[in-house]
């Protein structure tokens, strides 16, 4: 009898070494870190256990700068991976690079079906072609927001969290009447003091729509309202409105916040699920972020991170990476990103759904469709549709020494953004003889 057993349980073990022989194996290498990144990998997970055709093997990368490095390096040494989750940054490089298969055909060859009309415009401009063809897929998308305290608010008798530059700068001169030593905890941010403000604002980052019409592009946020509002934020840290919290300082402007130090800080949407997590001792919400007076008003654009699926695999590879994007893209999976992190829905049918549900009125997720509110603020104007920009990773690195610079006193902070540009346009026009003859689809 023992015998028996043993023989039948070695057949059993043969069998499912084969089955899993038989799996089609891809991989996925991912930027995010910390908590997101365990979010990503049960996300690989929970598609490993939905079926027994495919297996993800998902791999973190330490960082969407690395993701996007690494799989540049990886490309040529012939091991690129299946997907890389790339994020707002690397766009314009994917997209020249040619060394991608556009999802949407990817869907289309492989018979596995996603609505793509479902996707928010606001979202699928950013990762498409000019005639509406997707590139790569929208996954894990946030925009920016503030954060305030409203205990803090309320003792300063602020009774509206402001939604322009001049009633923030209001509230701070309340707070501090009130007693409260640091009204703004700021972390320079070109994604949010550049790229966002710049959007909301309607003024452009660069010349040709923000590089979407040519690759002989400039670079202009030195001439606009960017200038003002630099200043007004190096101002404010001089007048002691604010103070300026960094990582490399010790302690991050959401350190401030979540301790009750600072009453306010800008961040993504997507840390409105840690914040919660940390559970501050006071009440809190999230506002869109001010314009100034005079200025209309228009959407912000789309950060997080998209889904690229890479050449040189094969058609069952390919099969596999499809899949998974379809299991991605159902309400379930969205759903559980979102219920694990602070990202919101990417299409119309998942948001109508969890509002109808009541989702955005259970906590911790109240109010948390503010994003939303931004995102959708206006119908996209060629200004705010996006940012199409070569080398933007290394611009934005730019951009934030020269700020940290200026705000160090080193240098006047037009004279930081005049150097920021200068060097700026040289990535670009770098950038230009690479891909000389060529434009953005």
């Amino acid at each position: 009898m023992t015998h028996k057993i043993a023989t039948v349980a070695a057949i059993l073990l043969a069998s499912v070494g084969t089955a899993s022989a038989e799996k089609v194996k891809f991989e996925y290498w991912y930027g995010l870190t910390g908590d997101l990144g365990e979010v990503v990998q049960e996300t690989c997970n929970r598609f490993n256990a939905s079926q027994d055709q495919y297996e993800a093997v998902c791999v973190g990368q330490d960082g969407y700068e690395k993701a996007v490095q690494n799989t540049i390096a990886a490309f040529r040494a012939g091991k690129q991976p299946t997907i890389v989750q790339a994020f707002d940054a690397g766009t314009a490089d994917l997209m020249l690079s040619g060394e991608f298969y556009p999802v949407s055909k990817l869907m289309a060859d492989t018979g596995v079906a996603i609505d793509w009309s479902d996707y928010f415009p606001g979202i699928a401009n950013y990762y498409s072609s000019k005639s509406g063809e997707f590139f790569s897929m929208p996954w894990n998308s946030s925009t920016p927001v503030y954060y305030y305290n409203k205990d803090q608010f309320a003792k300063a008798g602020i009774t509206e969290a402001p939604i322009t530059w001049e009633g923030m700068e209001a509230a701070f001169k309340a707070l501090k009447a009130s007693g409260q030593a640091c009204s703004l905890a700021y972390a320079p941010s070109s994604w949010i003091d550049l790229e966002q403000f710049s959007m909301a604002n309607n003024v452009p980052v660069a010349s040709n729509n923000n590089g979407y019409d040519g690759l002989d592009t400039v670079l202009l946020f030195n001439t606009t309202l960017h200038v003002k509002h630099m200043e007004n934020i190096q101002r404010w840290l001089a007048e002691g409105y604010a103070l300026l919290r960094t990582q490399a300082a010790g302690k991050t402007a959401r350190d401030s916040f979540v301790e009750g130090e600072c009453s306010i800080f800008f961040s993504s949407i997507a840390d409105h699920n840690t914040i919660s997590k940390l559970k501050p001792t006071f009440g809190w919400d999230v506002q869109i972020i001010p314009t100034y007076e005079g200025v209309e008003r228009k959407n912000t654009v789309v950060g997080g991170a998209s889904l690229w699926v890479l050449s040189g695999k094969t058609d069952d590879e390919y099969k596999a990476a499809a899949n998974y994007l379809a299991f991605l893209a159902t309400k379930p999976e969205q759903q559980f990103l979102l219920e694990n992190s602070g990202y919101i829905p990417v299409t119309k049918s998942t948001y109508e759904a969890l509002k109808a549900e009541g989702f955005y009125k259970k906590a911790p997720y109240i109010n948390r469709d503010i994003a939303m509110k931004s995102l959708t603020w206006s119908e996209p104007t060629e200004l705010t549709r996006g940012i199409r920009l070569g080398s933007m990773i290394q611009i934005r690195a730019e951009w934030t020494a020269e700020v940290e610079a200026a705000l160090a006193g080193q240098k006047p902070m037009k004279e930081a953004l005049d150097t920021a540009v200068s060097r700026g346009n040289e990535l670009l026009a770098r950038f230009a003889r690479t891909y000389e003859g060529k434009s953005f689809p």
